[in-house]
């Protein structure tokens, strides 16, 4: 779902899906903007993977990367949201 609101360049700036960054492969990432969007089932509510994504998370804020995260619930039943969101992210600097 997500990705057929950022293909295309359909909110204006141009996505790349799972894409490498370093020894990550992250959901989406916007190289004009430098931001990373991450999408996160259930898995990523256990403290083990919580632990695992805070580390992946300050690595790649360290390269200078900007992050959001969108649950899989919010991405099924909000999908506006989360297009208002991402389009306000890649347009802050």
């Amino acid at each position: 779902m997500v990705w057929s609101c950022l293909k295309g360049r359909r909110l204006g700036k141009d996505f790349r899906r799972q894409h490498v960054i370093g020894k990550f492969i992250v959901d989406f990432y916007c190289p004009e903007s430098g931001l990373i969007i991450e999408i996160d089932g259930g898995i990523h509510d256990t403290p083990e993977q919580a632990k695992k994504d805070a580390l992946r998370e300050r690595y790649l804020i360290q390269l200078g990367f900007r992050i959001i995260r969108f649950t899989n619930r919010q991405v099924l039943n909000d999908i506006q949201t989360v297009k208002s969101v991402i389009q306000t992210e890649t347009e802050s600097p």
